[in-house]
């Protein structure tokens, strides 16, 4: 069986480290079969759009999706009517792809590197779990302006109970696999 991997590089570094990756996952072996779309900045310019219904399909029909990044100083205009993070946050929520995790765990061979004292991080092993389609992403209003000289922003942060109920069920769910070890919610 083969996986169809949705290979979207990006802008920026995206470029750079995708090819690479795509290196590893070949000599992982040949399972996978690489489908190439286009998101963010670059999209911008060549579609008009940070993430076009083409590269959606793309991601919809695939078992998996590698991505790379989007953004950089090109695009960076407060004012634009349409920015690169739109692409993600647009592929985020029309996938239901709501919840990221964020393992933390230091191997006693590394735990002398880290810049914080070896023996407060010798035994961290700990995930995070954090919401992406909701809350800041995506509450209204948002605005950003400028007057007098001074900058402004709104970003409204609102989160429905079930937003906060299905990110809660993966963190629980995760926590049951854990081993006992202490498990927090904090917003």
């Amino acid at each position: 069986m083969k996986f169809k991997i949705a290979v979207l590089p990006g802008d920026g570094i995206g470029g750079e480290i995708i090819p690479e990756s795509v290196k590893v996952l070949n000599k992982v072996g040949s399972k996978f079969v690489f489908n190439y779309g286009e998101i963010g900045g670059n999209s911008i310019d060549a579609n008009g759009t940070p993430l076009p219904s083409e590269t959606l399909k793309l991601c919809e029909d695939s078992d998996g999706i590698l991505f790379g990044a989007v953004g950089g100083p090109k695009w960076d205009d407060m004012n634009a009517k349409v920015r690169p993070e739109d692409g993600i946050l647009s592929l985020r929520k029309s996938m239901e792809l709501f919840a990221n995790l964020r393992p933390v765990k230091i191997f006693p061979a590394l735990s002398s590197a880290s810049p914080l004292k070896e023996d407060l991080v010798k035994d961290v092993d700990m995930v995070i779990v954090r919401e992406l389609t909701g809350g800041l992403y995506f509450s209204q209003p948002k605005k950003r302006w400028v007057a007098d000289g001074q900058r402004y922003g709104i970003d409204t942060l609102e989160y429905s109970e079930f937003e906060i109920s299905r990110i809660l069920r993966v963190g629980f769910e995760l926590a049951k696999t854990r081993r006992s070890k202490l498990t927090s919610a904090d917003k």
